[in-house]
């Protein structure tokens, strides 16, 4: 009985899980929009500080 339940959990284990280049994409929008978020961030502080 244990055969058959293993493609099961195979399956099941499979579908649970994010395909690995989405969570790739993934981290890498979240970094890159984080960094460009505090760029703009920093070019409000230091333009506030020349006036």
């Amino acid at each position: 009985m244990p055969d058959t339940q293993l493609p099961e959990q195979t399956r099941q284990k499979q579908q649970s899980k994010f395909p690995r280049g989405l969570v790739i994409r993934l981290i890498a929008y979240l970094f890159v929009g984080h960094l460009f978020a505090f760029f703009v961030y920093l070019l409000f502080v230091l333009g506030a500080q020349n006036q």
